[in-house]
């Protein structure tokens, strides 16, 4: 029956199976087949670096973010520390606050363990997907969805990194380097066609044209700062076009 649970505006069981079951396939699609592909070239620089098939698997499952995972592999295979890693990692996370600030009101509704699953799923590709379908989504049913799209996820980057680690041996080291590259080029891509207005595409632009230069300048905190700096400035300069574009028509 589809209800809601009290006051809650929570789905009951059937409507919130159904929700979660569409939004597993909405991820394994696309999305699930581009995580496997990136997760498997992580699976094979783990095996390369040294570590265990159980402790990749682990790092893929509680860090859930490609770039945080290589910093993380980066130190350890260089013999620093779990505390100075741990560091790196955190630095690399800052860039994950914007996309979770920007999802949590579409997860509104439903009970803070759900919500705090569900924002264990915010990374780049998931956050994508989730803005992308969950505002066609009934109110009641995003979380549960979200957390659909979030699992398969989840679960294709953890059979993905264990694919990888098995055939590290037969896959070149710069294959398994060049994997990696298929989340950050697919999210750019799918920005681009999401484009609308001007601003979004100021914004794709700004942050390609001021990324490598803040890496140089801020490693850790390049990310991040591209964000805010270059959102800032594609939504000053979109408003002054369109501004100067209404006063054109005017």
């Amino acid at each position: 029956m589809n209800t809601l649970d009290g006051d809650r505006g929570e789905p009951t069981r059937g409507r919130g199976l159904q929700a979660f079951s569409a939004g597993l396939r909405l991820s394994l699609s696309t999305p699930a087949a581009i995580l496997l592909g990136s997760a498997a070239g992580f699976g094979a620089l783990a095996n390369d670096a040294g570590m265990s098939l159980l402790n990749a698997v682990f790092m893929m499952g509680v860090l859930f973010a490609l770039p945080a995972q290589v910093v993380m592999l980066d130190s350890l295979a260089r013999g620093g520390s779990l505390i100075a890693g741990g560091l790196a990692v955190a630095l690399t996370g800052v860039r994950l606050l914007p996309m979770t600030l920007s999802m949590l009101p579409l997860l509104r509704r439903g009970r803070l363990r759900w919500r705090i699953l569900a924002s264990h799923y915010i990374a780049v590709t998931a956050w994508l997907e989730g803005m992308r379908h969950l505002p066609s989504v009934a109110p009641a049913d995003r979380l549960t969805t979200f957390l659909g799209i979030g699992t398969g996820m989840f679960a294709s980057s953890l059979i993905g990194t264990a694919i990888g680690f098995q055939l590290a041996g037969s896959v070149p080291a710069s294959l398994a380097a060049a994997l990696l590259f298929l989340t950050p080029i697919y999210f750019l891509l799918s920005l681009m066609a999401a484009a609308r207005q001007a601003m979004d595409g100021l914004a794709i632009v700004i942050g390609a044209l001021l990324g490598p230069v803040l890496y140089l300048l801020v490693p850790g905190l390049d990310l991040f700062l591209t964000g805010i700096i270059g959102g800032t400035a594609a939504y000053v300069l979109g408003k002054k076009l369109s501004a100067f574009e209404a006063e054109d028509d005017a």
